[in-house]
């Protein structure tokens, strides 16, 4: 009796090691010198080797239209549209946010919030894209591991619409 209520209480601990797991993501929304400057709509999800989408973390836009008309333009974020906005109503609690000012930006996915805490063990991509109106759109990916063994940050470097993109991994 005692070795099988050792066994039981042994799990979830063996289990909160990936649940205590943590992901931030800092990245710089540049401010674009235009006549006509909008907030980029952001999607930030993981893929799985496959380049299947294991789980979206972000998507930011404008949240504030009337009878959630900012939907609309979130097809202009192509890649993360095709691949798994199509699929998903919006808003999506815990992932959808409003659109973000120019400048670092920073986001917080601790490991069973974000649902990562589900995800196994091995190599992911972390996908950031943005896509402006009036302007244009980019993709930065961004190799990981997880769950993370020791603290690490993981970057990856846009050219117009996205600065830089740093993942910062914390077990």
């Amino acid at each position: 009796m005692k070795l099988r209520y050792s066994i039981a209480l042994s799990l979830p601990l063996a289990s909160a090691t990936a649940m205590g797991a943590e992901l931030a993501l800092k990245l710089d929304v540049p401010q674009l010198n235009v006549a006509e400057y909008h907030r980029p709509y952001i999607a930030a999800w993981l893929e799985n080797a496959d380049q299947k989408v294991v789980a979206n973390l972000a998507v930011l836009y404008d949240v504030k239209k009337k009878d959630n008309a900012g939907t609309k333009w979130l097809k202009d974020v192509r890649q993360w549209w095709r691949k798994s906005g199509r699929d998903v109503e919006m808003p999506m609690d815990g992932v959808s946010g409003a659109t973000r000012a120019p400048g670092e930006q920073t986001l917080t996915f601790p490991g069973a919030k974000a649902a990562l805490d589900k995800l196994p063990a091995g190599q992911y991509t972390l996908v950031v894209e943005a896509a402006r109106e009036a302007g244009g759109r980019e993709a930065v990916k961004v190799p990981l591991q997880w769950p993370p063994k020791s603290a690490q940050n993981v970057s990856g470097q846009g050219k117009e619409e996205l600065g830089a993109v740093v993942v910062q991994l914390k077990p």
